[in-house]
């Protein structure tokens, strides 16, 4: 590799280990702790919260229709949803503190809660 000639070894060096640190502390701090509880919302008001160390399955009202929220193996997800998109269907299982998925149209949103929340919806 031919390096410019204003960029040193030691400069190329002093780079590559800056990279690697902030990818490690990416990977280490940009994680949520373990959630303990999903907290349900239907039409910006708590509809309900649910530990997730039981596995169930909770019919939500919302303007467009019922959605259909999961628990299993201490993960929740939206299984269904009147909405015409689906984002919140397609976003999949949610594991960590701080994790939400929010069907706009339909006004439904599930978080989990619980542990340290490591970032949140403001912070991605």
């Amino acid at each position: 590799m031919h390096l410019p000639a204003h960029i040193k070894l030691g400069d190329s060096l002093v780079l590559l280990s800056g990279c690697l640190c902030t990818v490690w502390l990416a990977a280490l701090l940009w994680q949520g702790g373990a959630a303990d509880k999903a907290v349900i919302r239907s039409g910006g008001k708590v509809f309900r919260e649910l530990p997730l160390n039981h596995d169930t399955e909770i019919s939500v009202p919302g303007p467009l229709g019922t959605s259909i929220i999961a628990i299993r193996n201490r993960q929740a997800r939206i299984i269904s949803d009147p909405s015409p998109r689906q984002y919140c269907v397609r976003q999949g299982w949610l594991k960590n503190a701080g994790e939400v998925a929010i069907c706009l149209p339909n006004e439904i949103s599930v978080e989990l809660t619980g542990g340290e929340k490591k970032y949140d919806s403001l912070n991605y």
